[in-house]
């Protein structure tokens, strides 16, 4: 269960306080990382641009840890929304476009343009052989950047959560599981000649490790691991995720194992506010993320059809699928809008309206899970903090006002709605399924002696 504790109130000033200069302080450290960062990806000079680049990483991660533990570790613990909705940086002004544009624009050469990202691969020669045995590509660029983003802003989140023990341990999951499973594994694997597998990332979300062409691989390439691979694959995807959010929810996933997850709740997590919590918005997230699971199925369906020999017309349409959703959903829409407007759109994008992973997920967890979030809705007193805390755009308000537990697909357990509840209202439960729908005791009274 997540704890409860005392959220801060908004201030009445509509002019976020001035920085003091301890903070100004440690975020031109930040500042000077990025830009020698900038500088080392511009250089035309191998060996100053291997210091820069090794220098702006040093300042940019000294900076980032220095910034978190002075913004969240000197003040009271709590979860704190302050002028969140006034900031440039956290409010879609002009700080947020360009960190929009920035992060759009790296994931757009990153998947197309790498050639241009040479100057920034070149400095992990050295850490990709020793780690991988293999030359440094823009793929371990991305896995290394994206995996001290999660460490760095877990560390932030470390400061900000201290309070709770859930969070804590979410958070000390989601690094452990990114920069284990996905970052060093992987590369010890290549470096035993083995194929490169990512434990923690399974179909439909990692949607080829059930195509036919993937399994061949594994077994051929990867012999008995390989076919423990294969295995592995299947047994998480087709039983234990069944199983697991049969008990847990999706939550045992989406908030505690998965990359995009984890990312998400570290350096997204000062854009959890912005997921859009209209009517409109969730019905264009049911008409988008169902869809889109379906298509990996077909995908997956046809291309073992065709490979089966029965059917091998259907070879040309189901590789062709396969690249489409490759193209239009793996990259365009898992990375560059959904990394990429994280200042615009919120946190989750890609969890809430792409992801066929938490399509699955979420539909085991709305009609087969015994995972919920109970509500007491006599001690709401209707403050909006948790509604603003969902990255996942569910007006948890609305729930807790009526006393109805709140048992939604898109839910990923995070927890967040009932830290910053200041009444303890709301409770996070693997509890019976039977009564699971049901709304408050204390309500049906109020409504019983409102009525009588």
């Amino acid at each position: 269960m997540a704890s409860a504790a005392p959220a801060s109130s908004l201030s009445l000033t509509q002019t976020p306080p001035d920085t003091d200069w301890p903070e100004r302080l440690w975020l031109t450290f930040v500042a000077l990382g990025l830009l020698a960062l900038a500088a080392a990806g511009l250089t035309t000079a191998p060996e100053a641009g291997y210091t820069v680049f090794w220098v702006g990483l040093a300042l940019l991660s000294l900076g980032t840890v220095g910034w978190s533990r002075y913004k969240y570790g000197q003040r009271p613990a709590g979860v704190h929304q302050n002028y969140l909705w006034w900031r440039g940086s956290t409010s879609r002004g002009a700080v947020a476009w360009l960190t929009g544009v920035l992060l759009t624009g790296f994931y757009v050469v990153l998947y197309w343009w790498p050639e241009y990202l040479t100057h920034l691969i070149r400095p992990l020669e050295g850490l990709s052989q020793t780690l991988r045995r293999k030359p440094a590509d823009q793929w371990f660029l991305y896995g290394t950047f994206y995996s001290l983003a999660v460490l760095l802003m877990g560390a932030r989140a470390g400061y900000k959560y201290r309070h709770s023990p859930y969070h804590l341990v979410r958070t000390a999951s989601v690094v452990f599981f990114q920069l284990g499973f996905a970052w060093l594994l992987p590369g010890l694997l290549l470096a035993l000649q083995k194929p490169e597998f990512y434990f923690s990332y399974f179909w439909p979300l990692k949607y080829d490790y059930l195509f036919p062409g993937t399994v061949e691989y594994l077994v051929r390439d990867g012999q008995a691991l390989g076919v423990f691979m294969v295995f592995w694959g299947a047994v998480l995807s087709l039983v234990a995720t069944p199983v697991l959010t049969y008990f847990f929810g999706k939550r045992w996933y989406c908030s505690w194992v998965c990359g995009c997850g984890g990312l998400a709740e570290t350096a997204g997590d000062p854009y959890r506010h912005l997921s859009d919590k209209s009517r409109a918005a969730w019905r264009l997230e049911v008409r988008l993320i169902y869809p889109i699971l379906g298509l990996i199925v077909l995908v997956t369906v046809l291309l073992w059809l065709a490979a089966s020999g029965r059917v091998p017309a259907l070879q040309p349409a189901a590789e062709g699928l396969g690249r489409f959703y490759g193209f239009a959903i793996g990259s365009v829409f898992s990375g560059v809008i959904g990394v990429g407007f994280y200042p615009i759109l919120g946190n989750r994008v890609w969890c809430r309206f792409g992801c066929p992973m938490a399509a699955y997920l979420g539909l085991l967890q709305k009609h087969f899970s015994r995972f919920r979030i109970s509500t007491n809705g006599g001690q709401c007193i209707s403050c909006g903090n948790c509604s603003n805390v969902c990255e996942m755009g569910i007006d948890v308000k609305q729930y807790a006002q009526r006393g109805e537990p709140i048992i939604r697909a898109s839910c990923v357990g995070c927890g967040m709605c009932s830290t910053a509840c200041p009444r303890g209202v709301l409770n996070l439960e693997n509890g019976p399924r039977e009564g699971r729908y049901q709304a408050s005791p204390l309500i049906h009274a109020d409504s019983l002696r409102i009525l009588g």
